[in-house]
């Protein structure tokens, strides 16, 4: 395992972390929450061998089974990893029990430790944007927890590039604790977070860990053309990120290539090919099944060439947006000369 520190913390977390959201049987996505106690013990086991000391979860993942599944996993370990867990979405039937307000992140640190069986979390993120709640409101309350020893780090996750930064800035003016982790979706077939957010947390100094870098699995290449509408497949059941499935297919056709001349799988290229973006401090790899995580543990030891990381930048790139193609396109001549272009 390769090891990095999580944004400009001290907090040394492994470069690929294992995620329990497949922890679980919730008939309310079936296709995601399907593994059992016992299996989900193996898959631990088989992470912190590899050297996983990073772990995630989340409070909304099958009506809590994550946490206390991953809570009795981990508990002869717990003081030698890090446990994240989110908070944010809907949790109960009460108008109260969703969203960050300053009663429900309060109530959710409560209730997320006693199902973990920890004393404290050591990164609590915010699951999603909440547009009822005041800013304000939501970052004193998550200091509160910093503050009284609840939780050791914080961070975001699936938020706009404007309201984390305005977040971050207003941690920084009033002495709260601020975001040292964005959450954020990222892969071959999603780089929308290289316009604005990856420059944003590389100024801040935040570390960037993925949720479904393979795309929900299209990457890992098990998918074709004639099987991707099978209803026993996770695709089926659990299709929230949009892609066009024909450059999916191309894309995916690139990397068999590439996987065949170094003896890996495809799915190991799209996490090769995430682990050499500086931003990346952790990858977060889930499975259903062991062989999908020790295909997956591999990657820490795929290295792609430059020629083969040009060919998959080319190949992925995202079109320029507005107005990034006017500042690069109006950039001053005379300076670009001299100063170098950028």
């Amino acid at each position: 395992m390769k090891y990095t520190k999580l944004g400009n913390t001290g907090l040394i977390v492994s470069r690929l972390s294992f995620g329990s959201m497949t922890f679980g049987n919730d008939p309310s996505l079936a296709a995601v929450y399907k593994v059992t106690q016992e299996d989900a013990q193996t898959m631990v086991d088989k992470a912190l061998d590899a050297g996983i000391n990073f772990f995630d979860t989340a409070d909304g993942y099958a009506g809590g089974q994550s946490e206390i599944m991953l809570g009795k996993t981990l508990a002869k370990r717990r003081q030698d990893v890090v446990i994240a867990t989110k908070a944010g979405f809907r949790t109960g039937q009460p108008l109260t029990q969703a969203g960050l307000s300053r009663r429900h992140i309060l109530y959710s640190c409560e209730q997320s430790p006693k199902r973990l069986n920890t004393d404290y979390i050591d990164l609590y993120i915010l699951h999603k944007e909440d547009p009822y709640t005041p800013l304000e409101e939501t970052l004193e309350a998550l200091n509160s927890l910093v503050v009284t020893g609840k939780v050791r780090y914080v961070g975001f996750s699936n938020w706009t590039v404007w309201k984390a930064a305005l977040a971050w800035q207003m941690q920084r003016e009033r002495g709260w604790a601020p975001f040292c982790n964005g959450q954020l979706y990222y892969s071959l077939l999603g780089r929308d977070v290289e316009h604005d957010m990856v420059p944003f947390m590389q100024h801040a100094g935040i570390g960037m860990t993925i949720w479904s870098p393979l795309a929900s699995g299209f990457l890992s290449g098990k998918y074709t053309r004639e099987n991707l509408k099978d209803q026993d497949n996770r695709l089926a059941g659990f299709d929230i990120i949009p892609y066009d499935r024909e450059t999916g297919f191309k894309i995916v056709d690139v990397m068999k290539e590439i996987a065949a001349g170094l003896n890996a799988s495809p799915a190991q290229v799209a996490l090769a090919w995430l682990l050499s973006k500086p931003v990346v401090s952790s990858i977060i790899v889930g499975a259903s099944k062991i062989h999908q995580l020790e295909d997956n543990l591999k990657a820490v030891d795929i290295t792609l060439s430059a020629e083969a990381l040009k060919t998959l930048d080319d190949l992925t790139q995202p079109a320029i947006q507005y107005p990034h193609w006017f500042v690069q396109n109006m950039a001053d001549p005379l300076h670009k000369e001299t100063l170098g272009a950028r």
